[in-house]
């Protein structure tokens, strides 16, 4: 398909195509480096950036809830939130076996209230509960005429030592690529889901499963706690979090592209939405998680293994030479 389509994301006003255009025009104005110890290591555009710190790598991340904010304030309900915001962000710290260990936030607002920032803080201690990190610090803003609802965001520190980053670098063709599900949309994607919600149903409406539409798409998302323990047993060739950009996370690892062959099944709101507005299955996958949230690049000979320490993980593919990304022969653009 081509770039210059107008696909479902963008006529809902996300263009995925500008955004990386625009990234990188910031990234090519990037160009100055500190001097003397503690240097920066490794490339741009990875999960996430590194410094040198002796025998140890530090690593950064920093992302936000995006536009679930806007589903949360229309169903009076952040309790979960919060989690999303540690989670967008540890979960690109586990793609390169970073542990991460400490977080801070960020709340923009017009104006704000006790009982909303309560049930945001209560899911900011949940998230940093299973992370098994500390909250260090965060930081409001009420900001009247710049912004018109509630933001949030955050900043997460990971550590590991030198000898145990992952980057992909060691992915090579042929190797299995191994997803792990997802705990539904996850916080990507909102703005086409909402749209799509909005005009072919409601956010009270009920699903088949008897979730109201708000409910699904406020399921907090996953957190990959398991990653670190299984770095540490098995050699991982390279990791893949699933977020905005769907499949195409895949081509930031390395220079060899994707083979989805048996896809992990959608959870009910992706063929929802897909069947509903008539989204082509590209578009969807480029888009959404679509049931995958996060996927594990390994030798076949340590495949079984990897299944075994995640249950609910699976064979979905391999790595293929050229750098495309494809679902059931479909190239995703």
């Amino acid at each position: 398909m081509s770039h210059n389509r107008e696909d479902a994301y963008q006529k809902a006003g996300v263009d995925i195509d500008l955004e990386s255009a625009v990234v990188s025009a910031l990234i090519s104005r990037l160009t100055f480096r500190r001097e003397g110890s503690f240097p920066m290591a490794g490339k741009t555009g990875h999960f996430a950036g590194l410094i040198s710190f002796g025998d140890y790598y530090l690593g950064l991340v920093t992302d936000g809830v995006g536009t679930k904010m806007l589903i949360a304030d229309l169903l009076g309900d952040w309790r979960t939130v919060g989690i999303d915001c540690v989670a967008m962000n540890v979960n690109d710290l586990y793609v390169m076996n970073l542990e991460p260990i400490a977080f801070v936030d960020y709340i923009a607002s017009p104006s704000f209230n006790t009982e909303t920032m309560m049930q945001i803080g209560e899911g900011l201690n949940e998230g940093a509960r299973l992370a098994n990190m500390n909250i260090v610090g965060g930081e409001t803003a009420t900001l009247k005429g710049l912004v018109n609802g509630l933001d949030l965001a955050g900043a997460c520190l990971g550590v590991q030592k030198q000898g145990n980053i992952v980057t992909g670098e060691d992915i090579r063709p042929g190797d299995l690529i191994i997803g792990i599900p997802s705990s539904g949309i996850h916080s990507n994607g909102l703005t086409l889901a909402r749209t799509i919600v909005e005009q072919y149903a409601s956010f009270s409406s009920q699903m088949t499963s008897k979730k109201t539409f708000g409910e699904e798409l406020l399921t907090p998302t996953r957190i990959y706690h398991e990653i670190p323990a299984l770095c540490n047993e098995c050699r991982i060739h390279g990791m893949c979090h699933i977020t905005g950009g769907g499949l195409l996370n895949f081509l930031r690892l390395s220079p060899y592209g994707i083979e989805i062959t048996s896809p992990l099944v959608p959870h009910e709101i992706f063929s929802w939405m897909q069947n509903a507005a008539s989204v082509p299955v590209q578009d969807m996958y480029r888009t959404f998680n679509m049931g995958m949230g996060f996927a594990c690049i390994v030798d076949p000979s340590d495949a079984a293994y990897v299944c075994n320490m995640i249950p609910d993980a699976q064979v979905v593919g391999k790595v293929i030479p050229d750098a495309t990304a494809r679902i059931l022969g479909e190239e995703i653009t």
